[in-house]
């Protein structure tokens, strides 16, 4: 790694304010990190040529020392807006106009003082748990022969390959907590109303913008960036908002939670793999040792939530694919509109399907503060054209390796994956924690607290990656 590539959110805005460093230089590092390592990684579709130009106007801004984000280079997803940039969400069928502004989160990060360094690769429309396309590939840097997961898999490339120190992603059923998992990340998706989405349909409510990141301390400024927090202690002290030890933080009842343990698949037929099971009861030990009541219970999902997930699912493509050529379409997508539409036709979305879940699953988050799971249940595909097989092999290779997410974005309650132990493949481990509405600052308390136990490499090891590795 060079001088500032490698380091943390956090330090770099510190350095920036302190003057250390200029926000030019920063970015200038980072840009020469990204042209040295994206070719392996396949993050970006674009690198912006006016990202320089636009940190020497962060360096010339008068409110630079309150700035929480402060020259920072960020990456963004590419099916959000960016000034300046064509919006292709992954796909051959959408515009080549650049966006004239720029979505709301982006807006909120560069008023903070981020960079955007580029946009990143996506799956056509977002739909998949694998980032390809026509645009490109995004792989795994711990192992760039296996997906770096989907659909914010280019973001989460870009942030463990250390091209940016953070990355922003969206999530309509673990499209953040998928790749966070993969690729040894935090990934937030804030529960509903938290940030704002102004995203097409939002996949029927389910979609939410957060944070992919290194760090709980990352993670949590950027979330606050994200949603409007004020700034209060996140700029000049390093700390990224964190509170003091054992102070209560927003959605915190108090420092010693009830924490519920689960590796039962919320799908049925779908297991969770032991290797993934036996970190995610790790990690349930070590938050034990650490003074939290944590016992095995599992929430009461429903026998038929697969179909209603599938249906959302569907749905939500059917209302993106809208107005796009469909010939411009990759198969799976099309098929995958075609069967939301006849969701639609069949009446599968006259339910409040959200309503019908909380209402199963309020009584047990009234008993348990946070519920612990894995975040993945198996391995995630190689890395390859998963764009040119058919519907069928896509969504099985999905659901086998991701069934733990969806249940949150439906339900809309905060969620989060964060990296714990390594797999016997040698890739990182992840587990996942699942609040109440509004406490997202309460799972990035418990996040920093098994970061501070059980510490992990942030950045991938890339010149020592052994690409012949399956």
């Amino acid at each position: 790694m060079s001088k500032w590539a490698g380091r943390t959110a956090v330090e770099l805005a510190e350095a920036v304010r302190r003057k250390e460093v200029t926000p030019r230089e920063v970015v200038a590092d980072h840009l020469a990190r990204i042209a040295e390592v994206n070719g392996r990684v396949g993050a970006f579709r674009v690198v912006r040529a006016a990202a320089l130009a636009e940190a020497d106007a962060v360096g010339t801004r008068p409110d630079l020392a309150q700035l929480p984000l402060a020259g920072v280079p960020v990456a963004i997803k590419d099916n959000l807006p960016v000034r300046g940039e064509s919006t292709r969400n992954g796909s051959a069928a959408t515009s080549t106009v650049p966006a004239a502004e720029d979505h709301v989160t982006v807006a909120r990060l560069r008023a903070a003082g981020a960079v955007v360094v580029g946009l990143t690769h996506v799956p056509e429309l977002c739909v998949f748990g694998t980032t390809d396309g026509v645009h490109g590939i995004a792989r795994n840097p711990w192992n760039p022969t296996r997906t770096a997961g989907g659909s914010s898999g280019g973001s989460a490339a870009a942030v463990a390959a250390g091209l940016v120190p953070i990355a922003l992603g969206n999530d309509g059923m673990g499209s953040l907590r998928i790749p966070a998992a993969h690729c040894g990340l935090i990934g937030l998706k804030p529960g509903t109303g938290r940030i704002p989405v102004e995203l097409g349909g939002g996949w029927f409510g389910m979609s939410e913008h957060g944070p992919l990141a290194t760090t709980a301390a990352d993670a949590r400024l950027m979330f606050s960036v994200l949603a409007g927090e004020p700034a209060g202690d996140l700029a000049g002290d390093g700390s990224g908002g964190q509170e003091d030890e054992g102070a209560p933080s927003p959605g915190r009842r108090s420092g010693r939670l009830t924490i519920a343990f689960s590796t039962r698949s919320p799908i049925a037929g779908v297991r969770v793999g032991a290797a993934y099971a036996a970190l995610a009861r790790r990690a349930a030990r070590t938050l034990s040792g650490a003074g939290h009541r944590v016992a095995t219970a599992h929430p009461p999902y429903p026998l038929s939530f697969g179909a209603v997930i599938l249906a959302r699912w569907t749905g939500g493509v059917a209302q993106d694919a809208r107005g796009l050529d469909p010939r411009l379409l990759a198969p799976r997508t099309r098929r995958h509109a075609r069967i939301g539409r006849l969701a639609g036709r069949l009446g599968m979305f006259r339910t409040d399907h959200r309503a019908a879940l909380n209402e199963r699953l309020d009584p047990f988050f009234e008993e348990y503060d946070v519920l612990l799971t894995p975040a993945l249940a198996r391995p995630g595909p190689a890395a390859g054209a998963w764009h040119e097989r058919g519907w069928s092999a896509n969504v099985l290779a999905n659901t086998a390796c991701s069934p733990m997410t969806p249940p949150w974005n439906l339900s809309g309650r905060p969620a989060l994956a964060m990296p714990f132990g390594t797999l016997p493949s040698g890739l990182p481990g992840s587990v996942q924690l699942v609040g109440r509405p509004g406490s997202e600052h309460q799972l990035l308390d418990l996040a920093a607290q098994l970061e501070a136990l059980h510490p992990w490499r942030r950045t991938a090891p890339l010149e020592a990656t052994d690409t012949r590795r399956g």
